[in-house]
């Protein structure tokens, strides 16, 4: 994501202007628009909820009459030896055997069956190839072929079957498998509960759906409700993807995994997915993530949320509270409170407390707006923030309206009252532009209203208004600003041997040139007609000592990353008139006319200045 702020790189002045703006920021707020409209923001929340609440009412209609609750790892029920003492027990019936026999010395009340033999229990019938019949004890052994067969959708597989007509409990050995409908679980040990209807298993075990093969260590499974519990060891396998937890709830009907553990997904290695708590339909490959859950894809992008719906067939997630995307190619993160990121069109959107933060570069840069986004426009990237942008980084602030930045021209714009603040300049006008390569800043336009400030300390600032700014910039530092049409300026010249204030110098001309070294004035150029006086620092007062559109916004200046957030109420930059304003002094008397002392001040100190007026100005030596 690098394309939010790749143009702020190391430069001194990071951003943006160009004519017609007021089209263009028009053309951006019907995109926006737009944009919306198509995108239907947090439309996945409810469509996955929806179909999450749907199958769980319909179980719970369906098998609320069929079954009991289930229970995890039942305790061992004790025989009953006389059937009549439990009230709610039923007799085992034997309907087929080839041979009977019995020893009551050597087998007492044990009756020895061989050939087809078949019980019958309730409404379950139970095969197998020879067994010891306990009939006083209402339970028998049943041995080779064992098959239990319930009602026309179940049906349990075995070579061994030890089954207690009292408890119904029936515990399958060796080769066992469990048939329900179009479910399949198969194991080596394996105990059903008629009575609960019930089955589990402790030695390890699968269970088969047409959608996805499950096994695990211990798991339990509701035929009625088509619910399965897995423990220790848990992996499921689907044709898109795989997924590794310690526990794990399955409905073999809805095909839903709900996660109640530490989890792993990968999906056709593309994507990792780590949660301890959510729920999967793996039919839909729709999820819902909790408990800061996480989804990493392997073009280096991550989310990270409290909340996280998300349709991987669609490649679409959805992040709500406290959402981070992290973009490890691009070194940059977007926060918000709601994210959300097509991975088809590569374009997202954050807002509430939306933030980007760029550290590609040292300096790491942090940029707030009500609403971020970022798009593909073919190969290009281009990011667009609207309302309320702040930024900061350690050598830039700066603040706008809305911005935007595309990497087919490596240009940012900034629109509405931009301003940028950089070490003691400020920068301000209608629309801001700013021309990057190589990830700096080379050039900066700033158009109509231009406006440029330096604090010289808490009572002096030098200023620069015009039509049009440009800042041209080397190597991260400002070295030359052509102001285009109506430039005027106000300077303070320093003493060289003692740093003291000379005076002020205020000028006007159709163009002006200023030279900078060392991030300080060296000169200024002026086009031939020009005027210009130089006052006393003592004559000059009030509106004076300041441009017609100067302001100076140092309360509103972001000077940490936390100052991004902060919100100023909207009001019209308060203005100087421009009007001179001066102080009586001795001389001639006349407050407007240079006095002798400034006349001396002017021939001595501002010598570069004066001599400048006769030079073409930015248009000849230095213009573009």
């Amino acid at each position: 994501m690098r394309i939010y702020i790749s143009f702020f790189s190391k430069s001194l002045l990071p951003l943006v202007v160009k004519y017609k703006h007021i089209v263009v920021f028009g053309m951006l707020c019907l995109f926006m628009a737009v944009l919306h409209a198509q995108i239907k923001p947090k439309q996945l929340r409810k469509e996955i909820l929806k179909s999450q609440k749907s199958p769980s009412k319909i179980d719970a209609k369906s098998t609320k009459s069929k079954t009991a609750k289930p229970v995890i790892n039942p305790k061992p029920l004790a025989t009953i030896v006389n059937p009549l003492a439990n009230k709610n027990a039923t007799l085992v019936y034997l309907e087929n055997s080839e041979t009977l026999s019995f020893d009551q010395i050597l087998r007492p009340n044990v009756q020895v069956l061989t050939g087809n033999v078949r019980f019958r229990h309730d409404n379950a019938l139970l095969y197998c190839d020879s067994a010891y019949f306990y009939e006083n004890a209402n339970s028998l052994d049943a041995y080779g072929n064992v098959r239990i067969v319930q009602g026309d959708t179940l049906f349990v597989y075995g070579d061994r079957l030890y089954y207690d007509g009292n408890t119904k409990l029936a515990r399958l050995r060796y080769n066992v498998s469990l048939v329900n409908r179009k479910t399949t679980l198969t194991t080596d040990s394996l105990n059903y509960d008629r009575l609960g209807n019930l089955a589990y298993y402790y030695t390890g075990g699968k269970i088969v759906d047409e959608v996805n093969t499950l096994t695990s260590l211990w798991g339990q499974y509701s035929p009625a409700t088509k619910e399965a519990l897995f423990k220790r060891k848990v992996h499921l396998l689907n044709e898109n993807f795989t997924l590794d937890s310690d526990t794990l709830k399955y409905n073999t009907n809805s095909s839903i995994a709900n996660i109640v553990g530490q989890s792993h997904i990968v999906y056709n290695k593309e994507t990792d997915i780590y949660s301890k708590r959510g729920w999967y339909n793996t039919a839909t490959e729709r999820m819902m993530l909790l408990d800061r859950s996480i989804i990493k894809h392997n073009d280096g992008k991550t989310m990270v949320g409290d909340t996280i719906f998300y349709d991987k067939k669609s490649k679409y997630a959805e992040g709500f509270s406290k959402v981070v995307m992290n973009d490890t190619v691009q070194k940059s993160t977007l926060i918000g409170y709601y994210v959300y990121y097509n991975e088809i069109k590569k374009s997202g959107m954050a807002t509430d407390s939306a933030m980007l933060v760029d550290w590609s570069s040292k300096d790491t840069m942090y940029v707030h707006a009500d609403t971020l986004i970022t798009s593909k426009d073919s190969i290009y990237d281009v990011a667009r923030g609207f309302y309320n942008v702040r930024f900061y980084r350690s050598d830039v602030q700066g603040l706008c309206d809305s911005l935007t930045y595309s990497s087919r021209d490596s240009i940012m714009n900034m629109y509405h009252e931009p301003v940028l603040w950089a070490e003691n300049n400020q920068l301000s006008g209608e629309f801001i532009q700013a021309f990057t390569k190589n990830q700096k800043v080379v050039r900066v336009n700033i158009q109509r209203a231009a406006m440029a400030v330096q604090q010289h300390d808490s009572l002096y600032f030098n200023q620069l208004s015009g039509k049009e700014i440009i800042a041209h910039l080397d190597s991260g530092q400002l070295r030359r600003i052509n102001v285009n049409g109506n430039a005027e300026t106000i300077y303070f010249p320093v003493d060289d041997k003692d740093s003291t204030l000379i005076g002020v110098n205020k000028t006007q001309s159709s163009f002006v040139v200023l030279h900078l070294k060392n991030k300080k004035v060296d000169r200024i150029v002026l086009t031939s007609v020009s005027n210009g006086n130089m006052y006393p620092i003592t004559q000059l007062v009030g509106d004076a000592l300041y441009l017609k559109n100067y302001f100076w916004l140092a309360e509103q200046r972001p000077m940490k990353k936390e100052d991004i957030f902060s919100v100023f109420k909207k009001s019209k930059q308060k203005q100087s008139t421009g009007s001179l304003q001066v102080k009586p002094v001795l001389g001639n008397g006349n407050p407007g006319s240079k006095t002798e002392n400034s006349e001396s001040l002017e021939n001595s100190k501002t010598s570069k200045i004066k001599s400048a007026t006769n030079k073409k100005g930015s248009k000849g030596e230095d213009g573009e």
